[in-house]
């Protein structure tokens, strides 16, 4: 898939549409994802300082998550739906690839409604307030991807409250 900037495109596979849930849920500190779609596993932020985040301790409330990266689909859109319909947090920047961290919008969604995301739209998977949540989830097949890691390019993980407004 060409590239639309500078941003090299990291990943991509296949064509046409795929679908499958986006299951995610917090053990301990760690907010774990599963892009059942394209097969993958992720690790979607922290509560607590990543380098000493724990899976395995109880966490009674969460204010917070950092998040570690964002990335944008230039082959194709994604739509998310909460299937428990509960709230969660959407991470969005604006098409192109000189970003920065107040480029970054946090929208909180009641889980009512589900989303669409267009092609070149910076995103990260929605951000749950639960314990856990699944997501209908359908994007493109290509799957590529372009990504920006926020400590590596920025020295910074963007913190996105876990509340509603």
């Amino acid at each position: 898939w060409p590239a639309s900037g500078w941003r090299a495109v990291t990943e991509g596979r296949g064509g046409g549409v795929t679908e499958g849930p986006f299951d995610m849920g917090w053990r301990g500190e760690v907010l774990y994802g599963r892009n059942n779609g394209v097969d993958r596993d992720y690790i979607l932020g922290w509560s607590a300082d990543p380098e000493t985040a724990r899976d395995d301790v109880e966490t009674k409330a969460r204010e917070r998550v950092l998040v570690r990266e964002a990335n944008y689909h230039p082959d194709g859109g994604q739509v998310f739906a909460s299937r428990n319909r509960q709230p969660f947090m959407l991470l969005l920047a604006p098409p192109g690839d000189d970003i920065g961290p107040e480029d970054f919008v946090a929208l909180y969604c009641d889980g009512s409604l589900g989303f669409h995301i267009d092609p070149g739209v910076w995103h990260q998977a929605p951000l749950t307030l639960a314990a856990e949540d699944s997501f209908d989830n359908k994007q493109g097949r290509v799957h590529a991807c372009v990504m920006c890691d926020f400590p590596d390019e920025m020295g910074l993980y963007l913190a996105v409250p876990l509340r509603a407004p």
